[in-house]
């Protein structure tokens, strides 16, 4: 969704894009496309994994 509050458009960003700027066709705001979710997370889920094991 365009984090601009008089346009409020949704947004179909593809997947390419992720981590990427783009820019919203309605108002033209500028958008930070956050990067693919799960990979930040992932290495977390493994050192809970480990701590359970020992």
């Amino acid at each position: 969704m365009c984090p601009n509050l008089v346009c409020r458009k949704i947004l179909a960003v593809p997947s390419e894009c992720r981590g990427k700027t783009v820019r919203c066709r309605n108002c033209g705001t500028n958008i930070r496309v956050p990067p693919q979710a799960g990979t930040a997370n992932a290495p977390a889920a493994d050192a809970k994994s480990a701590n359970k094991a020992a």
